[in-house]
C-alpha cells in the first residue's frame, strides 16, 4: 500500500495547502471544519499580514520555496516557519494548490517528485492534470486519481444548474454569457474602471471548461467584464429536447431540491441585484461573507416551449470552496457517493461557523 494511502487509513487525511491567499485561506477553514481531514500546513511566499491568520488558526506555516534565505525571512519578522515546500509535502497525504496562476506546471513537477496526491484550482488549464472535478458532475471519475483540478467558479456555477437538467432530459444545448466581475475585492491593480470589456476570445473558456466534467452537454459561452468586484452573473439559454416534460415551476422545484443552490424571488424578497445577494450572504454568517451556493432569481426563470431562460449569480471567491473538500475525498477514495460527501462537507462547515 502506498505511503499516502497508509496515512489516510490510520486517521485523518493530512492536507497541505500551497498558497494561503484568497482561496487558500478559505480552503484551510473548510478543511479545518471536517472531522476526516486536517490542515497539516500552509505556505506563504514570505512574511506578510496573511501569516497572522495562519498563526491565529494554529496552521503550521511553511515557505512556498525551499530557499534558505526566504525561509529565514519569516523568523526575522517573528514567524515560526517550519521549512520550505518540500518539508511540507513530505508530511502530507494530499496538497491543494492555491498558488497564483501560471505556477501550475512547476508545482505539479514538485508534487509528483514528492509522491503526493494533488489538486489545482480553475485558474489552471484542464490539460495540466488531464482530469477536472465538479462534485455533481463527475465525482466518481475522480475516485482514487493521483491529481485533478477543481473547475473555476463560473464552471462550478454552470454545473450546479445544468447538470440536473441534463440528468432529467438526457441532452442539452446551451448558449450563455458570463457577465464577469473585473477584479476581486482585494485586487488593486487590474480591472476596467469605467469600461465594459468584452472577452474577444470566442467562445470563452467557460463552456469548454464545463465539458471537461460533463462532455455530454453541448455548450458555447461568451464573456464580458464589468466594473464591479462582488459577483459574476450568468445569462443562460438552454434548449431542452422534445418531450422533456418540464415546466418553469418543475425546473424551479428541481433546483430548490439540489444542494448548493439558492432559488429566491427577486422582486418579492427585494433582492434584485448582486449587491443585495451579497448582503444576504453576509447575513448567512459565514466568514468573509462567503456564499457557497449559486443564487438563481426565481422570477428570472422562464421556459417557453423547449427553450429555457434564466439568470444566476456566482460568488467568485467562495463557491468552489466546498468543492475542494469533496475533491479531496474523491482523490483519497474515502467517499464514493458525491451527495454524501456534499452533505458531510456542508454540515461540517455550518457547525464550524455556528450556523
Amino acid at each position: 500500500m502506498p505511503k499516502r494511502a497508509r496515512d489516510e487509513v490510520m486517521g485523518q487525511i493530512k492536507v497541505a495547502i500551497n498558497g494561503f491567499g484568497t482561496i487558500g485561506k478559505r480552503v484551510a477553514d473548510a478543511v479545518d471544519a471536517q472531522d476526516d481531514m486536517k490542515v497539516i500546513g500552509v505556505t506563504k511566499t514570505g512574511p506578510s499580514f496573511g501569516c497572522d491568520l495562519a498563526v491565529k488558526k494554529g496552521f503550521p506555516l511553511y515557505c512556498t520555496f525551499d530557499d534558505e534565505g526566504r525561509i529565514a525571512a519569516f523568523a526575522e519578522q517573528g514567524y515560526d516557519c517550519r521549512g520550505g515546500l518540500s518539508a511540507l509535502l513530505a508530511v502530507a497525504d494530499i496538497v491543494v494548490d492555491c498558488a497564483p496562476g501560471k505556477m501550475g506546471a512547476d508545482n505539479l513537477a514538485k508534487y509528483k517528485a514528492a509522491g503526493v496526491k494533488h489538486m489545482f484550482q480553475g485558474g489552471e488549464k484542464h490539460q495540466l492534470t488531464g482530469l477536472s472535478y465538479s462534485s455533481c458532475a463527475n465525482h466518481s471519475e475522480n475516485l482514487n486519481a493521483e491529481g485533478s483540478r477543481v473547475v473555476s467558479c463560473n464552471t462550478t456555477g454552470l454545473s450546479r444548474t445544468l447538470v440536473p437538467l441534463f440528468e432529467h432530459c438526457g441532452s442539452l444545448k446551451v448558449e450563455c454569457t458570463m457577465i464577469r466581475r473585473a477584479a476581486d475585492p482585494g485586487d488593486s491593480n487590474k480591472g476596467p474602471i469605467n469600461a465594459i470589456k468584452p472577452v474577444l476570445k470566442v467562445p470563452s473558456h467557460h463552456g469548454p471548461d464545463l465539458m471537461t466534467v460533463k462532455p455530454e452537454i453541448e455548450i458555447n459561452s461568451l464573456a464580458v467584464a464589468v466594473p464591479t468586484t462582488i459577483m459574476h452573473v450568468h445569462s443562460i439559454i438552454a434548449d431542452l429536447p422534445e418531450g422533456h416534460g418540464l415546466t418553469t415551476s418543475s425546473i424551479i422545484e428541481m433546483w430548490k431540491n439540489r444542494p448548493r443552490l439558492i432559488v429566491m424571488n427577486g422582486v418579492e424578497n427585494r433582492i434584485t441585484t448582486t449587491a443585495e445577494v451579497m448582503e444576504m450572504a453576509r447575513d448567512i454568517g459565514r466568514k468573509w461573507g462567503d456564499l457557497h451556493e449559486i443564487f438563481v432569481w426565481e422570477d428570472g426563470v422562464k421556459l417557453i416551449d423547449n427553450r429555457l431562460y434564466y439568470f444566476q449569480a456566482i460568488h467568485q471567491e467562495s463557491d468552489v470552496i466546498p468543492e475542494n473538500i469533496d475533491c479531496i475525498r474523491a482523490l483519497m477514495g474515502t467517499e464514493p457517493d458525491w451527495e454524501k460527501s456534499v452533505t458531510k462537507t456542508d454540515a461540517a462547515i455550518a457547525r464550524y461557523y455556528g450556523l
